[in-house]
Order: C-alpha cells, then structure tokens, then sequence
C-alpha cells in the first residue's frame, strides 16, 4: 500500500508549513488529544458509545470482520449502527479484479488461522443470487435483527450455499438496496472514509479485523466495558496474529525459495514492512530479494484525498505500536524517488541495499530529508557507506528503469499491484499486516515439507 499526501520536491514556504501542520496532526499526541476532545463532546451531550460498521456483502473482509460484531458488543455498551456499504470503483480501488481476486485468496488464509468456516460448500460464492440478497437485506435495515439477519447472508455467501441464497434473495423489494446504499456512502463519505469492513468511532477508522484491537483499546480506555472479564473471542483474534520467530533457521528452511519483497520508496507501509521482512529473512535463514518499483502515482495510478489522508493517519498510528520512527516526512514522489531507485542498484552492487532501503525510508519518513537533493541524498549514501561519485554517477544514469520494470512486471504477474508484497514461491501476501501470515506458511513448510520448493 502507497501514498502520502505530496509535499513538492523543494519545499516552499507554504508547503513547510503544510508539512508542519500534517506531522502535528500524524503525532502521537495529537492522536490523543482528538481523543479526549471527542470523549468529552460524548460525555457533555449525553451520547451513547457509538460504533458505525460499513459491511459489503461480496466483500470477504466485511464478512470475517461480522464474526466478531456480536463478541464486542457482549464486552462493550455501545450501540452498534450497521450499514449496507459498496466498493466506490477504480479511483478508491485500482486493479479492483486483482483486487477481488487476492482478497478472496487473503481472507481464505485469514478465515482458516481463525477458525471461521469460509467457502465449505462451493468454489465461489454465489454471485448471480447477490442483487436479491442485498434487496433482502435493505428490509431489515433499521430492525433490531438487522446485524443477525446480514451475519446470516454474509456467512450463506461466503460459504457459497447456492440454496439457500436462492431462497432467500426472492424476498426483498426490488430496488431498495440501491437507495441503502447511496445513504451510507453519503454518510460515510462525509465521516471521512471510503471503504468497507471499516469501523468508526469518535472519528477514528478502523479497518476489518486487522485493526480492530484499536477499537477495542480505545474502547477500553473510555471505561466502556460491562465486565472486566474480556471477551475471549476478541483476545484470540490478537494472539493468533503474534509470531514468534525461531533463535535458529530450521534445517527444512535450506529448500525453501527466496524470499521476495516489493517496496516502493514513496510508500510509508513498506518503510513500516523492512525491519520485520528483514528479520523473518533472517530467521529462517532465507535469501532475501529485495525488488523496488515505481510507485503507484508514478505509473499513472491516481489516490484520492480521503484515502490519503487515512493511509497517512493509520501509518502513524501503526508506527507507533511497532516502535518505528515516523511523522517528520518529506515526499521523494518524482525526482526523488528516480535517484532513491538508481542508487539502491549501486548499492545492490556493493552488497549494501538492505542499508540503503533502510537508511533512505527512515529519513524520507522520520527525518523529512528531501532525497531529491545532493544535499539529502548525501546524507543518506554517508550513513550507508556508499562512493559518493559513484553514487552521482549512478543517478545519472537511466541503467535503472530496465531493472525497476522488471520488478514491476514480476509483481503484476504473481497478482499484486501494490506494496508492500512479500512473495515466496507461489505464495503472495501484500500489505504490512500480513508477516505473521507468512511466518505460518514457513513454518508449514518447514514442519511438513509439503509444497517446498527447490
């Protein structure tokens, strides 16, 4: 995943104080004060604890992200408003048939480490019963049952029972889903957000099941428990997502293939994925191939605002869980990113790239140091040990674009579009929240054998 919001490459004096205002509105700090100041606006009208949830129902994420709405609101007084949602097209979703075609591929994985039953009975769901479905659901909408009644059309769906599907999508109003739909995208669109499996409260996003133990914390936080006692299904989804990584590389881990990872120097989710690709790397004692690209922008795929903007907050709120410096950024889009890309090549030759990769993300993303100048550049290849001739040299160069679209080509081909991707041998995962995922299928590998590859 890439994007941030553009900075310009010589940074004028409107556009510092722009940068200024976005690293105080990414910060630790201001997160916590948007907080409290929402609790108290809760507190002095009197206001429920309210949760919107936006589900799509040919969404899998919406789907694993219902099996665990009844376990928060057993743990947590809130009042729980659900919404029928739908994709908003290319613009918010570039590649959306990869897209469809990965997620379905990624919430299987996520559905069998979660012990959710996903597409038991059929090899897709049943996508010609959908347009009735969603009419069936828009007549409960605003009922007490309406979350039971999309929990049972989201799982009908998602298990791929054809029957049943049948049955139950020649009982809506024809037409109703569309106006049930232009209403919560209208009411989405003005909170802010874009997409569904999304959670919103107090005017923070969360994302599907991989950030929903954000919401629980806040939740926490504010006193909204009815119980100390927790909720065990909501513990275990956090413990299946924690790895422990091995103090040896298991002998079985010698057969395996490299392991890929395509990064994008403008992307502040693969600056987040280094340290722990490389530390997965090293652990089980894998060649790491590290293959940047483009950026999305940079091969004529566009970002919206809002999508900017939650990407650029979710990343500083996923920086500071993991302990990784981040907030004080300048964009390296265009020039900046060109001269990042020949000179990891040159590093790549002196065997110093995971240094480069490093040393380059923290001071594009912690440091604001504009690579796109001699100066900022300099600072980077000094930390890293690099010729500084032989670094202009080599961004004089255009040897790079041939390497660099190779890359990109290798990416598209294996069915991801963005970075960060991990690929080993035939197995994908994109994104920063899916290490602990290909740490299991390692440990698979290297506990059966089956499907290693030589």
């Amino acid at each position: 995943m890439e994007a941030v919001v553009y900075l310009g490459r010589r940074l004028s004096i409107k556009r510092k104080a722009r940068s200024h205002f976005l690293n105080m509105l990414l910060s630790p700090g201001s997160r916590r004060m948007q907080r409290s100041a929402s609790e108290l606006r809760r507190r002095l009208t009197g206001a429920a604890h309210t949760v919107s949830v936006f589900l799509q129902l040919d969404d899998p994420y919406s789907y694993l992200l219902a099996c665990y709405l009844p376990a928060l609101q057993a743990r947590f007084d809130i009042e729980l408003r659900v919404y029928l949602s739908q994709g908003r097209g290319e613009a918010y979703q570039p590649a959306p048939d990869m897209l469809a075609e990965y997620a379905a591929t990624d919430a299987q994985r996520l559905a069998r480490e979660l012990g959710i039953p996903f597409l038991d009975r059929g090899a897709a769901p049943p996508v010609e019963h959908r347009r009735g479905l969603l009419d069936e659901l828009a007549s409960h909408v605003g009922s007490p049952d309406f979350l039971d009644e999309f929990r049972d059309v989201l799982e009908l769906y998602w298990r791929g029972d054809n029957e049943a599907a049948a049955r139950r999508s020649d009982t809506g109003d024809a037409g109703s889903a569309d106006r049930e739909i232009e209403a919560s995208q209208a009411l989405q669109s003005r909170l802010g957000h874009y997409n569904s499996a999304m959670l919103h409260y107090g005017g923070e996003w969360f994302w599907g099941v991989d950030r929903l133990h954000y919401l629980v914390e806040r939740l926490t936080a504010v006193g909204a428990e009815k119980d100390s006692g927790g909720n065990n299904k909501l513990a275990a989804l956090r413990q299946a997502m924690r790895v422990s990584l091995p103090v040896r590389p298991p002998s079985a881990a010698k057969a395996l293939p490299p392991l890929e990872l395509f990064v994008s120097f403008r992307s502040p989710y693969s600056y987040l994925a280094l340290e722990r690709s490389f530390a997965i790397a090293d652990a089980f004692g894998l060649q790491l191939k590290m293959r940047p690209v483009l950026p999305m922008v940079m091969r004529g795929m566009q970002v919206p605002r809002k999508k900017l903007l939650y990407i650029a907050k979710d990343t500083a709120r996923e920086a500071e869980r993991l302990g990784v410096p981040f907030g004080k950024f300048a964009d390296p889009v265009g020039t900046g990113v060109e001269r990042c890309l020949a000179v990891f090549l040159y590093a790549e030759s002196e065997r110093k790239g995971r240094e480069f990769l490093r040393n380059a993300g923290t001071a594009i993303w912690s440091e604001a140091v504009d690579v796109a100048t001699d100066k900022g550049m300099r600072k980077v290849t000094g930390r890293t040990g690099l010729f500084w001739p032989d670094v202009l040299a080599a961004m004089e160069s255009d040897d790079w674009r041939g390497p660099i679209e190779a890359n990109r080509e290798a990416m598209m081909q294996s069915g991801s579009w963005g970075v960060p991707t991990l690929r080993l041998g035939d197995e994908v995962f994109w994104g920063q929240d899916r290490h602990w995922l290909l740490v299991r299928h390692i440990e698979e590998l290297c506990d059966t054998g089956d499907g290693i590859l030589v």
